[in-house]
């Protein structure tokens, strides 16, 4: 019986990632079509700024997995997800196509998820967190010199 009530307890604590997850990526479907997507495809429209809020909630959906009990490995997985998803949809139009299609956050949805069923779930890992807001922080800040230094190639193009 206490089983049962700490696996609802940690079900409540997490229900808010399942929600974002899905405004994220499955909450708009095309009618007459099985295509679904959410905000993560039309942020990312709004080229680079949107990439980066992407990221920057991706991030936040992998810290609050992580503060649940994810294990290292499986938070590598995740990592790996986010950061093919934001460097290949930094890329106009090939990207947006690429996010309609990949849905990162639902992937590392369904890998904490399974996780979970497994019965593996280690409590909160503080250094956890701690590592992947230093990971994300760091590329965070890799990404924005880099569309930094695209847009003044951009720019320096046009003008001569």
């Amino acid at each position: 019986m206490p089983e049962e009530k700490q696996t609802r307890s940690i079900n409540e604590d997490i229900k808010w990632i399942d929600v974002v997850t899905d405004w994220m990526d499955n909450k708009i479907a095309i009618p007459g079509t099985n295509i679904r997507f959410g905000l993560d495809f039309l942020i990312g429209l709004v080229p680079y700024v949107g990439d980066l809020l992407s990221f920057a909630i991706s991030g936040l959906l992998l810290m609050g997995m992580a503060r649940h009990g994810a294990s290292g490995m499986l938070i590598l997985k995740m990592i790996g997800n986010v950061l093919l998803d934001t460097i290949v949809g930094a890329i106009p139009i090939l990207g947006d196509l690429f996010d309609l299609q990949y849905r990162a956050n639902w992937r590392n949805l369904k890998l904490f998820e399974e996780f979970y069923e497994e019965g593996e779930h280690q409590g909160s890992g503080c250094w956890v967190i701690l590592f992947i807001m230093i990971i994300f922080g760091a590329l965070f800040f890799l990404l924005v010199y880099v569309l930094w230094s695209f847009m003044g190639s951009v720019w320096n193009f046009i003008i001569s």
